[in-house]
This record gives C-alpha cells, sequence and structure tokens, in this order.
C-alpha cells in the first residue's frame, strides 16, 4: 500500500488520492486498507517513515566517536538525504508543515530528539534533554521551511543547505 500510495501521489496532491484508488493500485479491498490505517493520512506518515528514519541517520553519521563534538564540515549523508526528500517534496509537504508541525513534522521531531538525547546521555554529555529538543527542533523547522520554499533561492540546493543548518546544529551541541 505505501508504494501503491506513492505512485499515486506522483500523479497527484495527496488531497486529491482516495483509498480506493490506492487500495485498488495495490490490489486491495478498502476493507484491508482500514484494517491496517485509520486514514490515507496515517499511511502516508507510515509510508514516509523511512524518511524520518534517514533523517536521523543523516544527522548523526559523523558519529564514529561517542562524546565527540559535530566535525566543522556536515557529513555527505545529510546533503544526500536532502536531496532525496527533495524528490517527494508534494507529498511531504502535506505531511510536515512550515515550522515543523503536522504528524511527519511530530514524528521527525520525537525520533531524533529520542535519538540525539540517548547518545549524550551515554557519553555523560551536559543537558541531554535540553540539547536534544533543541536540535530535534531545529532540524525539523529547518527541514520544513524548506520544503515549503521560506528560504532564499541560494538555499535551495540541498548540500548548500546542509553546509548551511550543520553549524547550526553544531552550535546546539557545543552550547550544552
Amino acid at each position: 500500500m505505501r508504494e501503491s500510495l506513492f505512485a499515486e501521489c506522483a500523479e497527484r496532491p495527496l488531497a486529491e488520492v482516495g483509498v480506493s484508488a490506492v487500495a485498488r493500485r495495490a490490489g486491495v479491498g478498502r476493507a484491508t486498507f482500514y484494517l491496517h490505517y485509520e486514514d490515507l493520512t496515517a499511511l502516508a506518515v507510515d509510508a514516509c517513515a523511512d524518511v524520518v528514519h534517514a533523517a536521523v541517520d543523516a544527522l548523526h553519521a559523523w558519529q564514529t566517536d561517542p562524546g565527540a563534538l559535530p566535525p566543522v564540515r556536515p557529513p555527505a549523508a545529510l546533503a544526500e538525504f536532502l536531496g532525496g526528500v527533495a524528490g517527494r517534496a508534494p507529498l511531504y509537504r502535506t505531511l510536515l508543515l512550515p515550522g515543523g508541525g503536522g504528524p511527519l513534522g511530530e514524528r521527525l521531531y520525537r525520533e531524533l530528539r529520542a535519538r540525539s538525547r540517548a547518545e549524550r546521555a551515554a557519553v555523560g554529555a551536559p543537558r541531554p534533554d535540553l540539547v536534544a529538543s533543541a536540535v530535534a527542533a531545529v532540524f525539523t523547522g529547518v527541514l520544513a521551511d524548506w520544503l515549503h520554499g521560506e528560504f532564499p533561492a541560494d538555499l535551495a540546493d540541498p548540500a548548500e543547505l546542509a553546509e548551511r543548518v550543520w553549524p547550526l546544529l553544531g552550535a546546539l551541541h557545543r552550547a550544552g
């Protein structure tokens, strides 16, 4: 059903996609759809869960030494992640609202905060809760605003955005 949703959303916005179209494309009945999902938004958030995991992994790709501060340059995985997100931007914009709200934003925030907090706590870094909340909020908000075109054209490129957001995240780690 996930792939069917992606295929439908490649043809039209999520708001114009129906449960029947997704179920038909997936080769299942509507009843089967509703056994697994409450509505299309629930399917969409589930289908986009991989992007949340990819974001968390991309932001932590630099960590080879627990307790080390982030490097000056962002990991290549961050720009790669942003490039992949841009390919499904219309769907992500529906689920990740400006400022980082929406069902996908809430999930990204929770998972990023949990991982950041766990990693900081594991190495005894100061203020794991505070720093984890700040990092999760900043990245979720920046990603959402970028997807919604809230930044100048010079930040439209995923690699450039990675270069600009990375120092902000590093400063939060150092401030803790």
